[in-house]
């Protein structure tokens, strides 16, 4: 049996902070719910997951918890520009964004319900080593 510490972790949150992409190259797949799922199992799940008024929706879509460990926790960046969470760094973080009508936009301050999602759309960021000159 596997121990915390001997799971894979997986980064996952509702959005990512394009300012925090400092290095050359990073590629954005879409991906299904399924591929996440099976992602998702038997990792240990670190998320940075923003709004709570979503998250439960997230959660029973996904099947596991998408609780943060601290409240309101921030991605960093580690001093290879790589994502940080939690002490852990990662070269991969999902996303599972909400789908809302065409056109939605809520009113500043207020919070969307589930009720008003519509589906679901899973990307998948993954970081590439830096290289140099010649390639390597």
């Amino acid at each position: 049996m596997k121990t915390r510490e001997d799971r894979k972790k997986v980064l996952i949150g509702n959005s990512f902070p394009f300012s925090l992409i400092r290095c050359k190259r990073l590629i954005v797949e879409s991906e299904s719910i399924r591929v996440l799922q099976e992602t998702l199992t038997g990792a240990e799940v670190v998320s940075f997951w923003g709004h709570t008024n979503t998250r439960a929706a997230a959660e029973a879509v996904l099947g596991v918890s998408l609780a943060p460990h601290t409240e309101r926790p921030a991605v960093t960046l580690s001093p290879t520009n790589l994502p940080m969470l939690d002490g852990d760094v990662f070269d991969t973080c999902w996303l599972l964004s909400p789908d809302y009508p065409e056109g939605f936009r809520p009113a500043i301050g207020v919070e969307v319900g589930p009720e008003q999602i519509e589906g679901w759309h899973v990307l998948k960021l993954t970081w590439q080593q830096e290289r140099n000159d010649d390639g390597n």
